[in-house]
């Protein structure tokens, strides 16, 4: 299966955690990013395009902020990103430079991605990069977000540069071997799990927090990576990164580490967008005939469904759909702003104009930018 999948490989996003990428001293470890750009170069060779998202710019930095432990304050943090980005760029640009590879650094925050006019033009930069056989080398703008830097972000903008690259394959490298049944840490009868079909709430609840102390995403947010990229249609593979020539080898359709499958054809672009790098700005809650209509009719939500809304924002924003218990099933664009829909809510399509005194359309969130969750 694994050969099946990876024959048709061209271009592939790699993660590296900031795990794989530091010693026990949490120094920039020269030999693991050597061997990581020696795979690098042997899969250039093979046509394949490299997009490369990685963590370490604070690992690279604490130290010469003078700070033995990991820094906690988001100050801190931010200032040791600072200072460790470009030494982590210069660490890429040594190891790659003895195989003709040219590195470009491209920092990026989900800001960024949430704007479709900025989330278009960093796909044009990114595969300008490309076809000059540039490597591309993405990061959390650390400096300057806050909530991504408390959660350890990367793990979701390497799903997010799947869809951005429009990759074929999400290659995550950690520090232990794959997904595990339980913590390997902590649990001596941990097995390795190769092939996930599908990431159900079983798969989410095995993942556990980060026990890393210089990383901050956990096996959790790898799951949640997993996830997005296979709701865009891309399979992802997650192994031990400190393993030489692992990702050759995962490449090759080895059985290392573990197998994530897409689930089914997945979204198109757009809709990824929408359901996955957008921040939600509030809630629309529909009625019992609304929630059928838009899950197995595929029909847009008219206002006569909504019952209330909670949040404010604008026309245009992205809003959670929730049913009468209060749970999320749909996500999309509204068309209209929450204090229009308060007032809009229950009445006929028909009604909107004598309601508002203008009309933007009959629906509040269009078929065509709604993604059922």
């Amino acid at each position: 299966m694994r050969k099946e999948i990876l024959k048709s490989v061209r271009r592939v996003v790699i993660k590296i955690g900031s795990g794989v990428l530091t010693d026990a001293d949490a120094c920039l470890d020269m030999a693991i990013i050597g061997q990581i750009s020696s795979d690098i170069a042997t899969l250039r060779k093979k046509n394949i395009q490299v997009v490369v998202v990685s963590s370490g710019a604070i690992a690279a930095g604490r130290r010469e902020l003078g700070l033995v432990d990991k820094p906690r304050t988001i100050p801190h943090k931010q200032a040791a990103a600072a200072v460790g980005q470009s030494r982590l760029m210069r660490a890429y640009e040594e190891a790659m430079t003895p195989y003709g590879l040219k590195v470009a650094q491209v920092l990026l925050t989900r800001e960024d991605l949430g704007s479709r006019q900025r989330f278009l033009n960093a796909r044009a930069t990114i595969d300008a990069l490309l076809s000059f056989g540039i490597i591309p080398i993405i990061n959390e703008n650390d400096t300057v977000v806050v909530d991504e830097i408390k959660f350890g972000d990367n793990d979701n903008l390497s799903a997010l540069v799947t869809n951005v690259t429009e990759a074929d394959l999400l290659l995550i490298l950690t520090d232990i071997e794959g997904f595990y049944s339980s913590d390997p840490r902590i649990d001596p009868e941990a097995r390795l799990i190769p092939l996930v079909r599908a990431v159900t709430r079983d798969v989410e609840r095995a993942a556990g927090g980060s026990a890393s102390s210089v990383g901050t995403g956990g096996m959790a947010t790898k799951i949640a990576a997993a996830k997005k990229a296979g709701k865009n249609g891309i399979a992802t593979i997650m192994v031990c990164g400190k393993r030489e020539g692992i990702i050759l080898a995962a490449l090759q359709g080895r059985e290392v580490g573990t197998l994530f499958l897409p689930s089914g054809q997945g979204l198109n672009r757009r809709k990824h967008w929408i359901a996955y790098t957008l921040k939600p700005s509030g809630k629309v809650f529909v009625d019992d005939g609304a929630k059928n209509a838009l899950l197995k009719k595929g029909k847009s939500l008219l206002p006569s469904g909504v019952t209330h809304v909670e949040g404010r924002f604008e026309r245009g924003a992205c809003v959670r759909v929730c049913g009468g218990d209060g749970l999320e099933f749909a996500r999309g664009l509204s068309d209209y702003s929450s204090s229009e829909i308060n007032r809009l809510a229950g009445c006929k399509s028909s009604d909107i104009e004598e309601r508002l005194g203008f009309y933007y359309g009959d629906v509040i969130v269009h078929r065509d930018n709604l993604v059922v969750i």
